[in-house]
């Protein structure tokens, strides 16, 4: 596969990486990725000349003097990169901050064959974290296109923080933003593991979490919790119908309309399949049949509804309610509500039993 530097490619086998150097048409066998990428040729040094009024107005030089900038400049060495070259490796230590003039930089995290994490564009610096703590970047960053950089030497850097403050705060703002994106893209990681792609509803993985939390703060407070384990009636026989994906359509009906009727403080999950779990924190049994009932009763006047792919029946939903006792686990509390719902389907269905 083609990697790296516009050079190089790199063809693997299960234990055996072939690097081939176009430029001399030999081949060199190494064992390993990192040996691999530790093949690679420097990137091509430009002598083009840099345009002052180009660079005056990017971020990193935002408020330095003209006069200030052109003695700056002096540090910086422009380099290219052709579309496909890697500017940086976690493989290979990194001594450059990197300012891109001209293209476009994609950057991949754990490896190249994922898709990109993020997208630099003119004005956006790379390598800059690991040129300060010299030590290898965190991610892959590659040229989507013909790229025109300017890169400074960490040894540069480091001399150019005490002759213009105006740069170092710069820099520093660039810093703050890479770590707010990098703790927002943490947060949405760990929000999309814990959400149910279909419905949108929080899944197991979330359901273990929040009953840790909810079932400690209710025994603290000397509060009541209860469980709803709700389960389409019939399901198997829907999607036989109808279909598969109106089957989806009507799990989707199902977590829109119990989600609706909820507080804010109530945690709704698809526990799965065909089967939803509802905590009630606050709430003791004989309130959460009320809700229960009333949730059953608001899908049960659902006699169709519109989806993408036309009309569809409604469902009706069994529900088994469950009040948490002293020392209850998730695990208990749930087999509790799930021998209550099987006595709700014992009893024809459509029906709350607990």
């Amino acid at each position: 596969m083609k990697l790296i530097d516009g050079l190089s490619d790199i063809a693997s086998r299960p234990s055996v990486f072939a690097v081939y150097t176009k430029t001399t048409g030999s081949v060199r066998y190494v064992r390993d990725y990192c040996s691999a990428i530790a093949c690679l040729v420097p990137m091509k040094i430009s002598q083009r000349q840099v345009d002052l009024h180009q660079v005056m107005h990017l971020r990193l030089f935002h408020n330095v003097s003209a006069g200030n900038l052109s003695r700056l400049l002096k540090g910086f060495r422009t380099c290219e990169l052709e579309a496909g070259e890697i500017l940086l490796s976690p493989f290979k230590r990194n001594q450059y901050l990197y300012l891109l003039l001209e293209g476009q930089l994609k950057v991949y995290l754990g490896s190249l064959d994922n898709q990109p994490a993020s997208t630099l564009e003119v004005g956006d610096c790379a390598g800059e974290v690991s040129c300060i703590d010299n030590r290898p970047p965190s991610a892959y960053v590659l040229a989507s296109s013909t790229a025109v950089l300017l890169r400074l030497h960490r040894k540069a850097l480091l001399s150019l923080f005490g002759q213009s403050p105006e740069l170092t705060q710069n820099l520093l703002e660039l810093l703050c933003q890479r770590v707010r994106q990098s703790n927002q893209g943490i947060l949405d990681s760990e929000q999309h593991a814990n959400i149910d792609t279909l419905t949108g509803c929080f899944n197991r993985r979330w359901l273990e979490h929040v009953y840790q939390r909810e079932s400690t703060r209710c025994a603290y407070n000397s509060q009541p919790l209860c469980m709803l384990m709700l389960d389409v009636d019939h399901f198997k026989t829907y999607n036989d119908e109808h279909g598969h994906l109106a089957g989806d359509y009507a799990l989707c009906l199902v977590a829109h309309t119990l989600r609706g009727q909820l507080r804010p403080k109530d945690s709704l999950a698809r526990y799965g399949g065909e089967e939803f779990v509802i905590l009630l924190p606050g709430i003791d049994a004989q309130e959460g049949r009320h809700i229960g009932q009333r949730l059953r009763e608001s899908l049960e006047q659902v006699p169709s509804f519109y989806s993408p792919i036309g009309i569809l029946p409604g469902v009706t939903v069994s529900i088994g309610l469950a009040q948490m006792q002293a020392r209850d686990s998730l695990e208990s509390l749930i087999a509790h509500a799930d021998k209550a719902l099987y006595q709700a389907k014992q009893q024809g269905r459509n029906c709350l039993c607990g």
